[in-house]
């Protein structure tokens, strides 16, 4: 039985919040999310993926939520809706609020700018000066936030997250611990030998309903800012560079690296490890897979792919070698044409 102490919603408020069709009893008390195989009395599971489907005979749930196309095969109370994922995605959070778990400035603090009374500020905290904090921020223990920074209201902060100067921050953005934003863009300029380094004068502007997870750095622009879209999901371990700008609701897995001055259209998602060199411009809509290098602009919204197949050790060096001849093959191929069309040859 489920902790009777913890947040817990009806059935039917979860369905005037979020909508959705509510089948059967309204008045059950729903305590957590959990799945279609391990949900019992309380908990309510959800069925986003078809081959899952026969799960549900099975389920203990005091409810669940599915699609209209499994609407019959579930007796109990369910809630049914277009896209089971998100809502339960949405029902999750309902049932799990954020909560700071403290109030108020702690006395280890330091801090320069005013703070709103309802803001949350742990220990060994430092907020610079000219810093505006909207409502109900939270900046966990040991973050720094430099001279002229903005947060936006109901945004948080977790633990060691630093916030150069003058960057500005939207409303409602997560930043997990480690998350480096506005640190200076790597610009040199070459004088023989030496490297002459480059001042950073841009900032980092992110908008709003954005996270980003832990240890990714985001550096300022040389000259104009670095932009991060509305409601974009950035993963841990993600290095984006001075000047790029990323679209609305683009989606970046961990260990994304993407060079400088590089734009990317709304909605684009680039799956872990891949990497994007700088200059370049990808189409609103594209995916770039898993892994994948990009070192042109892509111009037409598409999935695109650039990972060698994996193969056995041997068998890979042995294609490896194949594909080191190409150029000499293609040249070979484009002279025996060239032969054909002086001799009339037809192919």
């Amino acid at each position: 039985m489920p902790d009777t102490a913890a947040h817990s919603l009806t059935l039917a408020e979860i369905a005037a919040q979020l909508g959705g069709d509510l089948l059967g009893a309204g008045d059950i008390r729903i305590f957590r999310v959990a799945t279609l195989a391990t949900a019992g009395e309380g908990e309510i599971a959800f069925l986003a993926n078809p081959k899952y489907r026969a799960q549900l005979r099975s389920c203990r749930a005091t409810a669940v939520i599915l699609g209209p196309d499994a609407a019959a095969d579930f007796a109990g109370p369910r809630i049914v809706t277009g896209n089971p994922y998100a809502y339960y995605a949405r029902v999750a959070s309902l049932l799990n609020p954020l909560a700071a778990g403290f109030s108020g400035v702690h006395a280890s603090a330091v801090v320069d700018s005013a703070v709103p009374a309802s803001a949350a500020i742990g220990p060994l905290v430092s907020i610079g000066r000219g810093v505006t904090l909207g409502e109900d921020v939270v900046v966990h223990a040991g973050c720094v936030i430099g001279d002229g920074v903005s947060i936006g209201s109901g945004s948080v902060l977790y633990p060691n997250v630093t916030v150069y100067h003058g960057c500005q921050l939207g409303e409602r953005v997560i930043i997990h611990s480690g998350t480096v934003i506005g640190a200076d863009g790597f610009g040199f300029a070459p004088e023989g030998k030496r490297w002459i380094k480059i001042p950073q004068t841009g900032v980092v502007r992110i908008g709003n309903d954005v996270e980003i997870g832990a240890n990714t750095t985001i550096d300022r622009g040389a000259l104009d800012d670095t932009l991060i879209g509305d409601g974009c999901k950035i993963d841990n371990l993600v290095q984006i560079a001075h000047n790029c700008q990323i679209g609305d609701n683009s989606v970046l897995a961990g260990c994304v690296g993407i060079a400088g001055s590089t734009t990317l259209g709304e909605h684009c998602v680039v799956g872990g490890a891949g990497m994007i060199s700088g200059h370049l411009e990808l189409a609103a809509g594209t995916t770039v897979s898993a892994g994948t290098l990009v070192m042109k602009s892509i111009k037409e919204a598409g999935r695109y792919t650039g990972v060698f197949p994996l193969d056995s050790h041997d068998d890979w060096v042995r294609n490896a070698a194949h594909i080191r001849r190409l150029s000499k093959l293609a040249e070979r191929v484009s002279e025996l044409e060239r032969l054909l069309k002086e001799n009339n040859i037809k192919d």
